[in-house]
């Protein structure tokens, strides 16, 4: 209650205390940022590798590069955040990330080709859903997670609007020009979108409560224990989507119903995040953290144990998004719900980048880990043991969550 009342204050409750055009601004922001930088990739991956000569692992390490730098770089970029706002780290990300591309579309070898995406990593810390959760929270205070799934609702659609976008230009140009024209789409959807919405003042961050000790929060046991948790989590819930095609294709399901099944689990993904403000207002911190992590272990045993028949597959994979949805936007409101926004950026950033790091090994680990396991289901059962193990830390966190540092000193 104490973060709230301090949050009203600081923000304010009101619809005049919260600057309009940031919201729709970054939905349309949040859509084309992750459609083109993130999502294009997959879609231009055959034919890149096809034109380049360069190896499909080579060309996915850039792109695992860039993850990785993303995941690192938004410890700095959350301190900024926290200190100036939005406007110059999102405005300046999307700047990078047209440059970045452009890089990506001109590289003559394999080397600047990595070059290019280790810059795209440093422009997805800048501008995809972290950055965004910054500005919402300050600025909604209170109703932030209204925002927050408001947001998270419009990236959903991110792949639906531009991998078939992309597909259609790669048709008719070469990988090259494709990303070339994204690189112009990306600039002029998100630059002024940027700096001219997000030029509201920002909020002063809300006094913290009383502490109970001086322990700096990222030391602190809850702290520690959440990371593990959310680390855990994300590299089964990440495996468990790149493992899913061939999961299905082993039990029998064709190419295509394989990529429905993951397709429509993207859709259980954007039912599951309407369904988390009702989960917030009715269960605790903690009693929800360990309850979707440990649902998002039993949809991944199901998947493990269930030989089929397909539909039957393919209603787990939503069941597994629904869970993924909700996990999403209860990282994007972890820290709030523990320590309050005062240092939001930061710790948020702190939180989620051995989450993001282990997300960006994902692929490479499901890919490598499946054979020795003896397959796909093997794989999928010992991803559900992992989750188990992560609802276990969840559980642990809930004693010392009153651990508040007295300044910002204290957060060192």
């Amino acid at each position: 209650m104490q973060h709230i009342q301090a949050d009203a204050a600081a923000t304010g409750t009101g619809v005049r205390a919260r600057p309009r055009a940031v919201l729709p601004a970054l939905c349309a922001t949040q859509i084309t940022s992750w459609g083109i930088v993130y999502y294009a990739f997959p879609v231009l991956l055959p034919r890149l590798t096809a034109d380049t000569g360069w190896s499909t692992n080579a060309a996915t390490a850039a792109f695992s590069l860039a993850l990785l730098v993303s995941a690192v770089a938004g410890i700095p970029i959350g301190r900024i955040l926290d200190r100036r706002g939005p406007r110059a780290v999102m405005t300046v990300g999307s700047v990078l990330g047209t440059f970045a591309l452009l890089l990506i579309a001109a590289a003559p070898n394999l080397i600047a080709f990595s070059i290019g995406w280790l810059l795209a990593g440093v422009a997805m810390a800048a501008t995809f859903y972290p950055p965004a959760f910054a500005a919402l929270t300050r600025w909604w205070g209170p109703d932030r997670v209204r925002a927050l799934t408001i947001v998270t609702l419009a990236g959903g659609l991110a792949s639906t609007v531009f991998a078939p976008l992309t597909a259609l230009l790669a048709e008719h140009l070469s990988w090259r020009a494709t990303y070339a024209v994204l690189a112009v789409i990306l600039a002029a959807i998100t630059i002024p979108a940027h700096a001219l919405a997000l030029r509201a003042p920002w909020p002063a961050a809300p006094p913290q409560p009383p502490a109970v000790d001086r322990t700096p929060i990222p030391r602190s046991r809850p702290f520690l224990l959440l990371a593990a948790a959310f680390t855990l989590s994300s590299f089964a819930m990440y495996s468990v989507v790149m493992g899913l095609i061939p999961l299905l294709t082993a039990r029998g399901a064709t190419p295509t119903q394989a990529a429905w099944a993951l397709g429509l689990g993207g859709a259980g993904q954007t039912l599951g995040r309407t369904l988390y403000s009702s989960l917030s207002t009715r269960t605790s911190v903690t009693t929800r953290t360990v309850t979707l992590i440990t649902l998002g272990g039993a949809t991944t045993t199901a998947l493990a144990v269930v030989p089929g028949p397909v539909p039957l597959l393919v209603l787990l994979a939503v069941l597994a998004g629904v869970v993924r949805g909700n996990l999403t936007l209860l990282q994007a409101t972890a820290v709030t719900d523990r320590w309050g926004t005062t240092h939001y950026g930061r710790l948020s950033a702190l939180l989620g980048a051995p989450a993001h790091i282990t997300a960006a090994l994902a692929p490479w680990a499901c890919a490598a880990l499946a054979g020795p396991l003896g397959g796909y289901p093997h794989l999928f059962a010992a991803l559900a043991a992992l989750s188990l193990i992560a609802a276990l830390l969840a559980v642990m966190t809930q004693s010392g969550l009153g651990r508040q540092p007295l300044s910002k000193a204290d957060l060192r």
